[in-house]
């Protein structure tokens, strides 16, 4: 194992040979999680916080507004506002349902906490960081020029934990996840399950209950009229024609411990070498179309009416990210957003 010595020279001249190189893709190139690397900078620019994630959050609306971080290994979520509306008790499962932030907090996934201070471009940037056992990251919060510097130095100073040794240590996360061969599921069963939803909040647990992961349920859904590919690169289309129509739309990006929604009208849209982008000032998604390996459109009946989604999943068949058209419980989908979806399917 590297000593924190070891790892900072390591890093120093990782970031001598390629100085815009993340600190996510350097702990990847010397062969350690993110959180390790982080740590090796406590008692300089980081401070480890106490694993106090709801309390932390209860008090984050006094930054004012910051940006709120949320990613896979495939996909960048980045939404600016404020931390309003939370939902957060003794429950495991947390939320925000802000108009700007808006999130679903798995807190079980969540170990350890740091407050960080950086230099970017020139400027000094604050930030609270989370991170899985693993050590992957969770969720960051990044101060912008109109957050209250001062209340983030005072939770900070609050939350600071009495340990700041830099070392961090992590642990494998292992994945429970069992699910049935296509032929040991109940699949008329399944089917009839489908047909009779009345909420997409319902679609999780068909999941667990007939065992079937979420590609594998898209593969027995009840037609191609609920699920079916979509060609991968009808995503940029997807997301010129949203910019283009001026239609609304929400964009979920989530990983083991977190998922982050945006919802609302998107306009710059480009590419980046591989990596597809919507760049709008307070809304930034970043998509790695080389890790796409599946897309989906997906109807779900509900009391409102069929809710539509496109869904994108990487080789592993693991979720990268989904988009609807933006809507409220109550409230049907937007008949511009169905029209989008269908347009794709013809092209």
């Amino acid at each position: 194992m590297n000593s924190p010595a070891r790892l900072v020279e390591q890093w120093e001249a990782l970031k001598s040979e390629q100085p815009q190189l993340r600190i996510r893709n350097a702990a990847a190139t010397l062969g350690v999680s993110e959180v390790e690397l982080l740590a090796t900078n406590i008692g300089k620019s980081v401070t480890r916080l106490r694993n106090e994630p709801k309390e932390i959050l209860k008090e984050i609306e006094s930054l004012g507004k910051v940006m709120a971080l949320t990613r896979n290994d495939s996909c960048v979520h980045e939404r600016k506002g404020v931390y309003d509306k939370p939902g957060i008790n003794k429950s495991p499962v947390g939320l925000f349902t802000g108009v700007d932030i808006d999130l679903r907090i798995f807190f079980e996934h969540w170990h350890s906490a740091f407050a960080v201070t950086e230099m970017a471009r020139g400027k000094e940037r604050n930030s609270l960081q989370f991170f899985g056992k693993d050590g992957l990251a969770i969720h960051k919060i990044y101060l912008v020029p109109q957050s209250n510097v001062q209340a983030f130095q005072e939770l900070v100073e609050k939350y600071k934990h009495s340990n700041q040794d830099p070392v961090e240590t992590v642990s494998p996360v292992e994945d429970q996840k069992t699910y049935k061969q296509d032929e040991e599921v109940d699949v008329p069963g399944f089917q009839k399950a489908w047909l009779n939803m009345q909420d997409t909040h319902q679609f999780f647990g068909m999941l667990t209950k007939y065992e079937v992961s979420r590609v594998q349920a898209l593969r027995l859904a009840p037609d191609t009229y609920h699920a079916a590919l979509l060609d991968n690169s009808k995503i940029v289309k997807l997301l010129e024609m949203a910019a283009a129509k001026e239609v609304p739309i929400m964009a979920f990006v989530g990983n083991r411990g977190n998922i982050q929604i945006h919802s609302g009208p998107i306009k710059k849209t480009l590419w980046h070498e591989n990596w597809y982008n919507v760049l709008d000032p307070d809304f930034n998604l970043h998509l790695n179309m080389d890790d796409v390996a599946q897309t989906w459109v997906v109807r779900k009946p509900t009391t409102d009416g069929v809710v539509t989604s496109v869904e994108v999943f990487d080789e592993q068949e693991e979720l990268i990210v989904q988009f609807f058209g933006a809507r409220k419980p109550g409230i049907p989908e937007l008949p511009e957003w169905q029209k989008i979806v269908q347009e794709l399917q013809s092209l």
